[in-house]
C-alpha cells in the first residue's frame, strides 16, 4: 500500500493515513517517528518509511503526541518487533499502558451521531481498528527536557486537555510544531478547515486543551502539521488565536 507522504520541509514528512496523520523526521539513514495511526494503518505506516529511505530498523524512536488509539496504533508493535523507544510526557506514560483510558466513549459519539460526519466517521473508525486496545508494554517518559537526541532535534512542549499527557513538538530550526491533537487544521466531524480545535466531546479537559493554545501561540514557527488535516503554512502563533477565535 502506498503511502500518502509529503516532504514539507529537509528531512521532514507529512504523511496522511486513514483521517490520522504521522510526521517522519530524517538525519542521514536514521529517522524518528512522530504518532503511528490507527492499528488499521500499519502497512502505510511501513511503506512511509521506506518511502523516505529507511526502514523500521532505522527508527531511532517513536514519539507519541498522546496515547490514543488512532496515534499509537503501531507503537507497541514497531517496539515488540525492532526494539523502538517509544516515549511520551510522563503523564500520558501510563495513559499508554492503558492504566486508564481518556477517550471519547461509545455512549458520547452515539449522543453526537446527529452531528454531520459522526457517523461516517464512526463507520471508519470500526474498520481500521480505533475501537482495539493495543497498549504499549514499555512506555518511556521523554528522557531530558528541551531537545532530544533524536533525528530532528523535537522539543516536546506539554499540552494538556485533549489528554492529561498531550505533548506538542516544537523544530525551532526549521520553524514547525508538529501539533497532534492540541491544534488541527481539519478533522471528519468538522465543517470548516483552517485552524481549529477538535470538537468537544473529543478533549478530556476542553478548559485545558483551549488554554493549552496560549502555550502552542508562544511558539516561533511558521509551518504547523497536525495530527488531522492538511500542513498549515503561516504563523502558528496566528494560528492558534485563529482556532481559540472559533472555539469561542
Amino acid at each position: 500500500m502506498r503511502a500518502d507522504v509529503h516532504q514539507v520541509a529537509d528531512g521532514t514528512y507529512l504523511v496522511h493515513g486513514s483521517h490520522t496523520n504521522w510526521v517522519i523526521l530524517k538525519d542521514g539513514d536514521a529517522l524518528t517517528l512522530v504518532d503511528t495511526g490507527y492499528p488499521g494503518d500499519r502497512e502505510q505506516v511501513l511503506a512511509s518509511l521506506t518511502e523516505v529511505g529507511g526502514s523500521p530498523e532505522s527508527l531511532a524512536a517513536v514519539l507519541l503526541t498522546h496515547a490514543h488509539n488512532d496515534h499509537l496504533g503501531s507503537a507497541e508493535r514497531l517496539r515488540a518487533a525492532y526494539g523502538t523507544p517509544v516515549y511520551l510526557h510522563a503523564a500520558e506514560v501510563p495513559h499508554a499502558r492503558r492504566e486508564f483510558l481518556q477517550q471519547v466513549s461509545v455512549g458520547e459519539v452515539l449522543r453526537n451521531a446527529w452531528r454531520p460526519g459522526v457517523l461516517s466517521w464512526t463507520v471508519h473508525v470500526l474498520r481500521v481498528g480505533g475501537t482495539e486496545q493495543h497498549p504499549v508494554a514499555s512506555p518511556e517518559a521523554f528522557p531530558a527536557e528541551g531537545p532530544l537526541d533524536l533525528p530532528g532535534a523535537p522539543v516536546p512542549v506539554h499540552t494538556p486537555g485533549h489528554t492529561d499527557g498531550h505533548a506538542v513538538f516544537h523544530l525551532p530550526k526549521a520553524g514547525i510544531v508538529i501539533s497532534g491533537d492540541a491544534l488541527v487544521s481539519g478533522h471528519a466531524t468538522s465543517r470548516i478547515a483552517g485552524p481549529q480545535l477538535l470538537p468537544g466531546m473529543f478533549h478530556h479537559e476542553q478548559a485545558r486543551a483551549l488554554a493549552s493554545l496560549d502555550i502552542i501561540e508562544g511558539l516561533d514557527a511558521d509551518v504547523l502539521l497536525p495530527g488531522h488535516g492538511q500542513v498549515h503554512r503561516g504563523p502558528v502563533a496566528a494560528a492558534a488565536r485563529q482556532a481559540r477565535e472559533r472555539a469561542v
